[in-house]
Order: C-alpha cells, then sequence, then structure tokens
C-alpha cells in the first residue's frame, strides 16, 4: 500500500489509523502509544475531522489528510517524539521505559517497530508474518537464541522496510514461531545507517 508523504512547513508527523471503535478513532501519532479520539478532539497537532467505518479524515495545519484502516503511517506536516524523517535521516526518541519505538511499515503494511542494536537482523512473529503476507516456503531455516531458549525461524528477504520518510529494500529478516507485541528492528536494517546517540534521543542518517 502506498505511503502518501505532504510537507507543511519544516516539520511533519506520522499519523496512523490503528482502529475504530462506533464513533471514535484510535489514532497513532508520531509512533506514540494509540489514541482514542472523538470527531473535534485535538492530539499533538492532529485534529480528527470525521470517522466512517473504514477510515477517517483528520486536519493538520489546515490540511485535510484521509486516513485508511490498516495502512501505513500517514506523513504530514514533528513535534519532539516518535520517528521524524526528511528521506535521508531519522529521528526516534525514547520512550518512558528508554525503549527506541516508532510505527513503521513492511512492504507497505503498517507494523510497529522497536530498536533492538542486540538483534542481527529484522525479527518478526509468525502472526505478523501471515498479516503482511510473508511466505516462509522455500525460506532458509535458522536456529536463534532467545530468552526462551533456540527456536527454529526462517529467514528472508523483505522487499521494503519503512521507518519515516526513509525506505530500505532487500532487508535480511527472520520470522520466528512466538508470539511478539512489535518487530524488532535490528542490525539488517540499522546497520545502512550511521546511528548517533544524544540521551533519548537516537539519530539514523541514511549511509550511501
Amino acid at each position: 500500500m502506498a505511503v502518501a508523504t505532504c510537507h507543511v512547513g519544516a516539520q511533519t508527523h506520522a499519523v496512523q489509523l490503528a482502529g475504530i471503535s462506533g464513533s471514535k478513532a484510535l489514532l497513532v501519532v508520531d509512533g506514540q502509544a494509540p489514541r482514542f479520539m472523538a470527531v473535534g478532539d485535538t492530539h499533538a497537532g492532529v485534529r480528527l475531522l470525521e470517522v466512517t467505518p473504514a477510515g477517517a479524515k483528520v486536519s493538520v495545519n489546515g490540511q485535510q489528510i484521509a486516513l485508511v484502516l490498516g495502512e501505513s503511517p500517514v506523513s504530514v506536516g514533528a513535534r519532539a517524539g516518535g520517528a521524524t524523517a526528511n528521506g535521508q535521516r531519522v529521528v526516534l526518541t525514547a520512550d518512558s521505559r528508554g525503549h527506541f519505538m516508532s510505527a513503521g511499515s513492511i512492504n507497505g503494511k503498517s507494523v510497529q517497530f522497536m530498536v533492538d542494536t542486540g538483534a542481527t537482523t529484522v525479527a518478526l512473529s509468525q502472526a505478523d508474518a501471515q498479516r503482511l503476507g510473508l511466505k516462509t516456503d522455500g525460506a532458509q531455516r535458522v536456529g536463534m537464541h532467545t530468552a526462551n531458549g533456540t527456536v527454529v525461524g526462517h529467514q528472508l528477504k523483505l522487499q521494503r522496510v519503512r521507518l519515516g520518510d526513509v525506505e530500505v529494500s532487500d532487508v535480511t529478516a527472520v520470522i520466528l514461531p512466538q508470539q511478539m507485541p512489535y518487530v524488532l528492528l535490528g542490525n539488517s536494517f540499522l546497520n545502512r545507517f550511521q546511528m548517533q546517540r544524544d540521551n533519548d534521543q537516537m539519530t539514523l542518517q541514511r549511509r550511501y
């Protein structure tokens, strides 16, 4: 699914429609915790204008954007926090637990990432792989050491991995059988960037 990108001034917001409950929309803004909003509510500079069974309409800096349930985050005109990018650079801010979390996408479908500099590759659960349409038929079987012991996963290539406005192609990933609350963003993605840590901020600058 395509990601619509629109820059407003010098800042961007990454907005995703994560769910709908009646007349309320569950929005993820800049990778923060999802928040239910009613029509007329404003959060982090994003105002909810309309909710339908399949989508929602929001306003950012006076610009109206249509969101579709299940699609990748839409980048629109960021505040400190979450993921911001200009196509070459991504800035992440740690959450209260010190984890760097952000909404993103794999092959155009939305996922929730957690940066893991200790992981060799991107790692995701079998459930996420099925939702993303990833096939393990013919994939290389690999042994992975986890907190629960050694498990057998399937290694494959992801066509596109997107974080903010930066997209990387042909990223090695491992599909694991256990449940995972998020996708681990490991070094097969992170090594494409120059990484800098400054207190609670992590900057990823694209390498070429």
